[in-house]
C-alpha cells in the first residue's frame, strides 16, 4: 500500500484552514469540504486539550463512516507576541507495522507494557496490555489513567507511583493484588515503573511493564498461611478449640464457609474404629463464614450428619485424599440439593457455591474427620495447588487434633485412676471432723500426683496425709497411687510419723531403681506430710518429707503455720525426718494442703501462706464452707498445678469416754483387772459387751504378765467402737498361732480375734499396746 502522508492547518478557533491532497486520500474529505469546517466535526472521538505540541493515534470519521486511526503530530503555530494563532498537524496511517526491532518486541511482549506522558495519558499500549484492559489501543491513547478504570485504592496506589516516577524521575516497583476490567477473577502484579527521558535528560514520559506473579502470590499466601496455622492452630489441647482455630484460619481467606466434623469416638475414649464403607456419621464440632452468624450450615454445632457415600466428604475420607467439586458436576449438584432439603432457610445463603474442596484429617495413619471449604463469593473455584495447600494444613490440624484427643484421653484416665484411689467416703471416727477439696489442674501438663487421706488409728486415733507426686500424667497417677496404698500399709503398722517417712523414702527410692534404664531417683520425688491425733491426749504428732507445713486454726480466732522442719523430698535418702508434737485444744482446725495451693509461677509464697492463714479465719458456717471460701480467697483464676485441701477439726474424749488402771504383773489380779472393766461398763451402760469383754481383757492382761514386762496398764475407751487396750513394758508382738488338739494353751488370742471386730497390736515409746475393738453401732 502507498505511504500516505497528510497535512492540515487549524486556526485558533479551531475551523481547519488548510487541507492537503493526502488529507483528501485518508480521509476521503476532499479540501472544499474539509476547509472552514470546526476540526473536531471530522473526529469520531473527543480529545483532551493539550498545550504545546504533542504526538498520538487519533480516531477521525471517514467520509463514508467507517473510523481511520491516524498518527497525528501537532505543532502550534505561534505569533511575533508568542500567542497561539493555530496549528499544524501531519497524519500518517497508525496500522503500519512497526518499522524496527524495538517496535516489534514491545508490541509483542508477553507482559503488560505501556507508556504514559508526564500527566498520566496513554501514549503507548502493547497487545497484552490491551487484552488486560479489555479494549483496544486507539480507546486509550491520549486519555487520563483514573478515566479508564474504577476509583479504588489500587488504582490510586498506582495512579500515584505514576506520578511519583514522573515527579522524582526515579524507578520505582509496585505491587498489588486487584482485578482489571477484562479479566474474571484478581490477580497479582508486580509492575516496574521507569522514567523515560529525552536527549536533554527532562523526563517526557514513564514507561512501566506488569508482571502477572499471581502464582507466586498465592504461593507465598499459601505457605504464610501454614506458618501461621503451626502458631495458631493447637493452642490448646483441646479438641473443639483446635478445630475452630483451623476454621478461623480458612475463612475468609481461602474459604467463605468451613467446618470441621469429626467422627463420634474422637470425642470420646473409644479405640478407632474402622471407616464405614457406606453412610458416615460425623460429628460438626466448628464451622465459621464470611457471613455472621454463618447463615449457609446446614448442621448445627454439635449435631450429626449422616454423608452418603457419593458426598465429597465420604469420598474424601474413604479415598484418603482430597476430593475438588465444581458446581455442575453430578455429585456436587446432590449434594447441594440435600443440604438446601435439609435446611431451607439458609437456601438464599448457599446460591452462588460453585467450587468445594473436601480434605480427610488423618494422624498418625487414623482418620479422624474431615474438613471441608466452600466458596460462594470466591471468584476462583479450588485448584490442584489449593488441594496440596489443603492437604497440608489438614494434616497439621489433624495432628494437633489428635494430641488434643491424646491429651483428652490421658487426663481421663489419670483422673479416674485419681479419682479411684483418692478417698471418696471417709470413716466415722471419732478424733476429728474432717472436710476436703480435690482440684485437678486444667493446664497442658496434666492431671499431677496429689493426694490425701484419712486413716483410723487403734485407740480412737487418726491419721491425716497429704502428699505430691512430681510431674503429671498417668505415671504420677500411678506412683501416687503407689505411695498412698504403702502409706496405709505402713499406718496399719502404727509406726510413728518420722519412721513411717523414713520407709516411705526407701520405698520411692526403690521405685526408680526399677525403672527402666534405672530412672533417676528425682523423677520419682514426692512429697508428704504425715500426722497422727489422739483424742485421748489431744496431741498432734507431725513429720514432713519436703511437703509445706500445715496451717492451724485455734478456737480463738487466731491462725498461724505450724512451726517444723520439712526434712528432704521422698527419695532423696539418707537424711533423717524430724517429728514435731503439739497439744491442741479442742476445737481446733488443722488445714493441710500441696504446694499448688500456695505456689505458682508468678506467686509469692509467704504472700500467698499469708492469704491462707488469714482465709482460715473468716467465718463460715461448715467445715465445707470453710474450704470453698479458703480455695477462693487463695487460689488464683487458672491454677497451674493440682490442689488438694483437707482440713480437719479435732475433738476430744473426755474422762467420762476413757477409763484406766495399773496391773500388778500378778496372775492372781487377773480377775479385779476383768471386775474393773465389768463395773465399768456397768456404769456406761454397755452391758451387753461385758461378756466378751471380760474375755479379751483376761487374755490380754494374762498373756502381758505371762510374756510381757511391767508396768503393765490396762484402759478402755468409748468411742464409736470399745476398745480395750492392754500395754506392757516388752516390745514382742503376739501373733496367732494354730493350736493342736491336746495343747493346753494357744487359744486366747484367736478367741480374741473371733469375737471382736478387729484387734492388733502397735509399739510405743516404753513396748508395745494390744488392742481389740467391738462395735457398738446397731447389728
Amino acid at each position: 500500500m502507498e505511504h500516505v502522508v497528510a497535512a492540515a492547518v487549524i486556526d485558533a478557533r479551531g475551523i481547519v484552514t488548510g487541507w492537503s491532497e493526502g488529507a483528501r486520500l485518508l480521509t476521503g474529505h476532499p479540501a472544499e469540504e474539509a476547509v472552514g469546517r470546526a476540526a473536531t466535526a471530522l473526529l469520531a472521538e473527543d480529545l483532551p486539550a493539550a498545550a504545546g505540541a504533542w504526538s498520538r493515534p487519533v480516531v477521525v470519521r471517514h467520509r463514508d463512516g467507517h473510523p481511520v486511526t491516524l498518527a497525528v503530530t501537532v505543532c502550534p503555530l505561534l505569533g511575533t507576541g508568542g500567542e497561539a494563532l493555530g496549528w499544524a498537524l501531519t497524519a500518517e496511517r497508525a496500522a503500519a507495522p512497526e518499522p524496527t526491532l524495538a517496535g516489534r518486541a514491545f508490541q509483542q511482549a508477553s507482559m503488560s507494557m505501556s507508556v504514559f506522558d508526564p500527566g498520566q495519558r496513554y501514549l503507548r499500549l502493547n497487545e497484552v496490555a490491551c487484552k488486560v484492559m479489555g479494549v483496544s489501543e486507539d480507546a486509550l491513547l491520549g486519555r487520563h489513567f483514573p478515566d479508564t478504570v474504577e476509583e479504588a485504592e489500587h488504582s490510586k496506589g498506582f495512579n500515584w507511583h505514576l506520578r511519583q516516577v514522573a515527579e522524582t524521575g526515579r524507578p520505582l516497583r509496585y505491587e498489588s493484588y486487584t482485578g482489571a476490567p477484562s479479566l474474571n477473577r484478581e490477580h497479582a502484579w508486580t509492575t516496574e515503573m521507569w522514567p523515560v527521558r529525552d536527549a536533554s535528560g527532562e523526563v517526557t514520559g514513564v514507561a512501566l511493564a506488569a508482571f502477572d506473579s499471581s502464582d507466586q502470590y498465592w504461593a507465598r499466601r499459601r505457605l504464610a498461611m501454614l506458618n501461621e496455622a503451626a502458631a495458631s492452630i493447637g493452642t490448646t489441647l483441646d479438641v473443639v478449640r483446635t478445630a475452630e482455630e483451623v476454621v478461623e484460619l480458612l475463612v475468609p481467606h481461602f474459604a467463605d464457609f468451613a467446618s470441621v466434623d469429626l467422627l463420634d469416638w474422637v470425642l470420646g475414649a473409644d479405640e478407632p474404629p474402622p471407616v464405614p464403607e457406606g453412610e458416615i456419621v460425623l460429628r460438626r464440632v466448628a464451622h465459621g463464614s464470611h457471613r455472621e452468624g454463618t447463615p449457609e450450615a446446614a448442621v448445627r454445632l454439635g449435631d450429626t450428619d449422616s454423608h452418603p457415600p457419593f458426598s465429597p466428604p465420604a469420598r474424601a475420607l474413604r479415598e484418603g485424599h482430597a476430593i475438588r467439586s465444581q458446581a455442575g458436576e453430578p455429585d456436587f449438584m446432590r449434594w447441594l440439593t440435600e443440604r438446601n432439603t435439609r435446611s431451607p432457610e439458609g437456601l438464599p445463603y448457599r446460591r452462588g457455591v460453585h467450587s468445594m474442596i473436601s480434605v480427610p484429617l488423618r494422624a498418625r495413619g487414623t482418620t479422624l474427620g474431615v474438613l471441608v471449604g466452600i466458596r460462594i463469593a470466591h471468584p476462583e473455584a479450588y485448584e490442584a495447588d489449593d488441594a496440596v495447600f489443603a492437604e497440608e494444613l489438614a494434616s497439621r490440624a489433624a495432628v494437633c487434633i489428635d494430641n488434643a484427643r491424646r491429651f483428652a484421653r490421658e487426663r481421663t484416665t489419670a483422673l479416674a485412676l485419681q479419682h479411684s484411689l483418692l478417698p471418696r467416703g471417709l470413716p466415722g471416727q471419732a478424733a476429728v471432723e474432717v472436710a476436703h477439696r480435690y482440684l485437678p489442674s486444667g493446664s497442658t501438663a496434666g492431671i499431677g500426683g496429689d493426694w490425701f487421706d484419712v486413716i483410723p488409728l487403734s485407740g480412737s486415733r487418726v491419721a491425716l496425709v497429704v502428699g505430691d507426686v512430681v510431674g503429671h500424667g498417668i505415671a504420677s497417677s500411678a506412683t501416687m497411687g503407689r505411695l498412698c496404698m504403702a502409706v496405709r500399709t505402713l499406718a496399719d503398722v502404727d509406726l510413728p510419723p518420722d519412721e513411717l517417712l523414713t520407709h516411705l523414702d526407701d520405698l520411692v527410692t526403690h521405685l526408680a531403681g526399677y525403672q527402666e534404664g534405672g530412672g533417676d531417683v528425682a523423677e520419682l520425688g514426692a512429697t508428704c506430710l504425715y500426722a497422727v491425733y489422739d483424742p485421748v491426749s489431744r496431741r498432734l504428732a507431725l513429720a514432713a518429707a519436703g511437703h509445706p507445713a500445715p496451717a492451724l486454726l485455734l478456737p480463738d480466732g487466731r491462725a498461724e503455720l505450724v512451726r517444723m522442719t520439712p526434712g528432704p523430698p521422698l527419695g532423696v535418702g539418707g537424711l533423717p525426718f524430724e517429728a514435731v508434737e503439739l497439744e491442741l485444744p479442742e476445737g481446733a482446725v488443722v488445714a493441710l494442703y500441696t504446694d499448688g495451693l500456695i505456689e505458682g509461677r508468678d506467686r509469692d509464697v509467704d504472700r500467698a501462706t499469708g492469704e491462707l492463714c488469714s482465709a482460715l479465719t473468716a467465718p463460715a458456717a461448715t467445715l465445707d464452707a470453710l474450704c470453698d471460701s479458703v480455695l477462693k480467697a487463695v487460689l488464683p483464676e487458672e491454677p497451674g498445678d493440682d490442689v488438694a485441701l483437707l482440713l480437719a477439726r479435732t475433738r476430744a474424749l473426755g474422762t467420762d469416754q476413757v477409763a484406766a488402771w495399773d496391773v500388778e504383773p500378778d496372775p492372781a489380779r487377773v480377775a479385779a483387772a476383768r471386775q474393773a472393766a465389768t463395773e465399768q461398763l456397768a456404769a456406761w451402760g454397755l452391758e451387753e459387751t461385758a461378756f466378751v469383754t471380760e474375755l479379751v481383757v483376761s487374755e490380754l492382761v494374762t498373756n502381758a504378765i505371762r510374756y510381757g514386762e511391767p508396768p503393765i496398764r490396762l484402759r478402755l475407751i468409748r468411742d464409736r467402737s470399745l476398745i480395750c487396750e492392754v500395754s506392757d513394758g516388752s516390745s514382742t508382738s503376739p501373733h496367732l498361732r494354730r493350736a493342736h488338739a491336746f495343747d493346753e494353751g494357744g487359744r486366747g488370742l484367736l478367741l480374741v480375734a473371733q469375737l471382736t471386730q478387729r484387734w492388733g497390736s502397735r509399739q510405743t515409746d516404753r513396748g508395745k499396746t494390744i488392742w481389740a475393738e467391738q462395735s457398738l453401732e446397731p447389728q
